[in-house]
């Protein structure tokens, strides 16, 4: 019970209303609804391309924590590098949602950013442990990342299904 109580108190965090409009009005203006917006919000599948995307990095962190809990570094390590590689194309897909956001949507987007940088920056330290033979440590820096992506994921799926954002986004279907 207290998690969905925390995931509402996520929509009053008025202190970031600041830094979360200047994030939209920049990706709004870099985007101005033009090809590149449309097809970063998935105009071509009918439906946001955020959710789609971002299972890639997602699943990669998430089956390298399985690597690594049965004593495959090596595959925890690759998958941790795919991981890392394909989360700026789902933050890019955020962001262009972002720019549409309300206010209260954007609180939550903006922490939902904030717990995946940090899972980002998570991955990335774990993966330049494990290459420098620290494998304990980027294990632990691995955890500490999958944590914030758990904590990003639940931010998200209450964006998207509490919040309502991006849904009937493409009523009528990808564009023609």
């Amino acid at each position: 019970m207290m998690l969905p109580r925390l995931l509402r108190a996520s929509e009053s965090v008025h202190r970031i209303d600041g830094v979360a409009e200047t994030i939209a009005q920049r990706a709004r203006r870099l985007l101005r609804n033009n090809t590149a917006d449309r097809l970063l919000r998935g105009s071509w599948i009918g439906h946001p391309a955020h959710p789609l995307v971002v299972t890639v990095p997602i699943g990669a962190w998430v089956c390298s924590a399985a690597f690594d809990a049965l004593g495959d570094r090596e595959t925890a390590r690759k998958l941790i590098a795919i991981g890392s590689l394909t989360a700026p194309a789902a933050a890019v897909t955020g962001l262009a949602e972002f720019a549409r956001l309300s206010t209260v949507q954007r609180r939550v987007g903006a922490l939902h950013l904030a717990a995946n940088v940090v899972a980002q920056t998570c991955y990335l330290t774990s993966h330049r442990c494990r290459r420098r033979g620290s494998h304990g440590t980027g294990t632990l820096w691995s955890l500490l990342g999958l944590a914030a992506v758990a904590a990003g994921g639940a931010l998200g799926g209450h964006l998207s299904y509490a919040l309502g954002a991006g849904v009937y986004e493409w009523q009528e279907g990808p564009e023609h």
